[in-house]
């Protein structure tokens, strides 16, 4: 499961408003090779299903990512901040044994 945090969500519903995306719009989240990690995140809006992939549902937020970035992402919780330090949304990651200073990208 994917987990997202209030922050997270009040974020994400007033991006998708301000970006007019329909009504059935969600996040998809995902991993890729690259970074300074190693593996990096994927996050945007979309509104198409593909075959493979896993739909969770937190706080009434719709969170699909593919079969193969779900194997890296199980158990993460996608936050928010908007701290001095940076703002953005955040992963949250359990499976990343070791995760870059801007925190975009991790290894297992």
């Amino acid at each position: 499961m994917i987990t997202v945090s209030e922050q997270a969500k009040e974020r994400a519903i007033r991006l998708m408003k301000e970006e007019n995306k329909p009504a059935d719009a969600f996040i998809r989240v995902g991993v890729e090779g690259g970074g300074c990690s190693g593996l990096s995140y994927k996050l945007e809006f979309d509104n198409v299903i593909k075959e493979g992939d896993q739909v969770f549902e937190d706080k009434g937020i719709k969170v699909v990512v593919d079969k193969k970035s779900f194997l890296y992402l199980v158990g993460t919780e996608l936050d928010y901040t908007g701290g001095l330090n940076g703002k953005g949304f955040v992963f949250i990651n359990p499976n990343a044994s070791r995760t870059c200073g801007c925190g975009e990208s991790f290894s297992v």
